[in-house]
């Protein structure tokens, strides 16, 4: 499906998902209001409380309670339809935004002339710190550098091959062009991996992965993220093999995800 249309900053919105009372909130929100190119932010929950409606109130930002029992891919789901604008970024209400992510997501779509998705590199919070650099941020930058070049971007084997060694897209450093995906975005039955269950889907579609390896936000690791927990109950492991079965054979798929398993220690504190 080509796109002629140019999407102007209006057509954008940072629709962030808030879970009880994270005190790294206040932060996301700054970061998405100090923006160089403003577009829309909306805020979604499915656990309203007083915390995240002051915080939506103090910062003007709409507020969405979403009915249905928390889960990640209902309150992802959700937060995607609330953003009525074709350019929608789910942001984790844990990370931060570099000033230039909205103006640098805006100005490479409308370069394409059949964009998918947009996404970034990006860095980690621990501690409060931030860390540009480590082994995991090493390998993913690997993996994600044949998409580097535009002229594999739209390439459907490129992008499997990238997807067929691990998540290495950051999923809330992707913005999508809501029009050309599929709905739902976001399939149940995972926990943990439903970014990496869209993205191979979407890798099938005509159209382009939009990747820019600057730095553009900052993922937080700490000890109460829904990822670390996964982790600690082998959740990621049963997941990360059941995707790798989609690109390699039974056998392969295990022995690449006991490799992969090694990885999520990145994720603890």
């Amino acid at each position: 499906m080509s796109m002629s249309a140019t999407f102007e900053s209006s057509d954008h919105t940072f629709a962030i998902c808030a879970y009880r009372e994270s005190p790294y909130l206040g932060d996301c929100i700054e970061s998405l209001k100090g923006q160089s190119v403003a577009t829309n932010i909306i805020m979604t929950t499915a656990t309203p409380n007083a915390y995240l409606e002051a915080l939506a109130a103090q910062f003007g930002i709409p507020y969405h309670i979403n009915d249905a029992a928390p889960g990640i891919a209902s309150d992802w789901n959700f937060a995607y339809d609330k953003a009525q604008t074709k350019l929608v970024t789910i942001a984790h209400q844990d990370d931060v935004y570099c000033r230039e992510y909205a103006a640098s997501a805006l100005a490479q779509i409308n370069g394409s002339a059949d964009p998918l998705i947009f996404f970034t590199n990006y860095g980690e919070l621990r501690n409060n710190q931030q860390t540009d650099n480590n082994r995991i941020l090493g390998v993913k930058r690997l993996l994600l550098k044949p998409l580097e070049s535009p002229s594999r971007q739209g390439s459907v084997f490129w992008r499997r091959r990238v997807l067929s060694l691990g998540a290495a897209i950051c999923c809330p450093s992707v913005t999508m062009v809501k029009d050309v995906l599929p709905m739902p975005l976001f399939r149940e039955g995972f926990k943990t991996n439903l970014d990496w269950d869209a993205w191979e889907r979407v890798s099938l579609l005509t159209g382009d992965f939009l990747y820019n390896p600057e730095i553009l936000m900052y993922h937080r690791i700490h000890e109460k993220s829904a990822t670390t927990e996964f982790i600690k109950d082998a959740t990621r492991s049963r997941e990360d093999e059941s995707l790798f079965r989609r690109f390699w054979p039974g056998p392969i798929a295990k022995l690449i995800n006991m490799v992969y398993a090694q990885s999520q220690k990145s994720n603890t504190l």
